[in-house]
């Protein structure tokens, strides 16, 4: 599948902000299960200073800097993605109690390694009441049951357990907040799964990204309504390797979803992230449009 993606993220600011330096994860990732064929970030105003490169993770990253006052600006990416799926016929992966054994036979600290996406993370520390939560999921579990439907059933337990509300939480809410309340959104979904599966010894991580969206029968699709999206990957041994899955959805991740940026939390994939100086209010705006060819 091709897909066409335009993103849009923009900022304005009651009072001009100054000191500008900002770090942008905006555009879509190449490995195996998909390819950018082309694409591009463009910041209007023209930054001061530009540097293209890529972060730890291999997330495709842009940091600028404005030296002047700015009352707004745009940062777009526009390009086309390549996706590339094949759904696994059989479960693979090793038994839960298993392991334990199989990361600590990952002789290797390299950004994909297992080890990395175990322990607290800036935005995911040891949340007692999501690993009890986890637990319990499992505590009738067969002795043999693999991770990998480990994983399905805490991403079910989480789709029946919590209500998808956008104004229940923000971008800094913790994962302990958005489990006590029940409710939250993309972000606050995959954080509390990750909180639960490294709880149970599960390796996991933060994927940003996108995932296309389609109209109701009979109505035209409309521009700039597609959102960006978040979901978990799971280290699920060392046959499977990395798997991944959409607990919003209770779904595994398939040719609808667009990898940007992986992480171990938010932190680390955020789209922007900065810091200026500035007073008074300022508004922000997202349009993203993910169109098949």
């Amino acid at each position: 599948m091709l897909y066409d993606i335009r993103l849009t993220i923009s900022y304005s600011y009651q009072n001009p902000a100054a000191a500008n330096r900002t770090m942008l994860r905006m555009q879509p990732r190449t490995g195996t299960t998909q390819r950018l064929i082309s694409g591009m970030v463009s910041i209007d105003p023209t930054p001061d200073f530009r540097l293209d490169g890529q972060d730890f993770f291999g997330n495709r990253r842009t940091e600028i800097a404005y030296d002047g006052h700015l009352s707004s600006y745009s940062f777009r990416f526009a390009g086309r993605v390549e996706r590339v799926f094949s759904p696994d016929a059989f479960d693979l992966s090793c038994p839960l109690r298993d392991l334990a054994q199989e990361v600590a036979g990952v002789h290797s600290i390299s950004p994909d390694a297992p080890h990395h996406f175990l322990g607290p993370s800036p935005r995911i520390g040891s949340v007692g009441d999501i690993v009890s939560f986890a637990h319990a999921q499992l505590s009738a579990a067969d002795p043999e049951l693999s991770t990998w439907e480990a994983v399905s059933r805490i991403s079910h337990a989480l789709h029946g357990e919590i209500e998808f509300d956008p104004g229940a939480t923000d971008v800094t809410t913790p994962p302990d907040i958005a489990f006590q309340a029940r409710r939250g959104v993309c972000q606050d979904i995959s954080h509390i799964m990750i909180a639960a599966l490294r709880g149970l010894g599960i390796p996991a991580g933060y994927v940003s990204g996108f995932l296309r969206t389609e109209p109701p029968e009979g109505e035209a699709r409309l521009e700039g309504t597609d959102a960006m999206h978040a979901w978990v990957r799971a280290w699920c041994g060392t046959k499977v390797g990395w798997v991944d899955i959409d607990p919003t959805n209770d779904m595994r991740v398939g040719a609808d979803h667009i990898t940007v940026a992986i992480g171990r939390d938010y932190a680390d994939v955020a789209p922007v992230i900065g810091s200026l100086r500035t007073a008074g209010m300022h508004a922000t705006s997202h349009s993203v449009d993910v169109v098949p060819i």
